[in-house]
């Protein structure tokens, strides 16, 4: 059915809700409660929640498969990110050794991949 969402782009677009709820919720904690890297991860979830959101959107209009790959880097990295930051200001240890700079990476990359995918040939319907 033309206009029908796929599973992979309703994904992206509830985690793009969800990221952009949870960074509205931890920017008010960062300014009632602090935290040393709370500011930071609301941050991060603000901006990459309109990515998302818009990749979801796109519909494999253009890209396809690199773009949707592009996203999950970037949704993969910014759990690692944002987590193992909370997990440090709520939890007092690190989620695990590298989890920080491994989603940062992948960040990274899914930001380099979603360029890329802006070369690939639209798809016609």
């Amino acid at each position: 059915m033309p206009g029908s969402l796929s599973l992979a782009e309703r994904i992206l677009i509830a985690t793009g809700g969800l990221a952009g709820a949870a960074g509205v919720a931890l920017s008010a904690a960062a300014a009632h409660a602090g935290g040393a890297f709370t500011g930071t991860v609301a941050t991060m979830l603000l901006v990459h929640a309109p990515a998302l959101l818009a990749i979801g959107l796109l519909g494999g209009a253009f890209g396809g498969k690199l773009l949707r790959l592009g996203a999950y880097c970037l949704l993969i990295g910014l759990l690692l990110f944002t987590g193992d930051l909370l997990a440090r200001d709520y939890g007092g240890q690190a989620l695990f050794s590298m989890a920080a700079p491994t989603g940062g990476t992948l960040m990274i990359l899914g930001w380099l991949i979603v360029a890329a995918a802006a070369f690939m040939p639209a798809r016609t319907r």
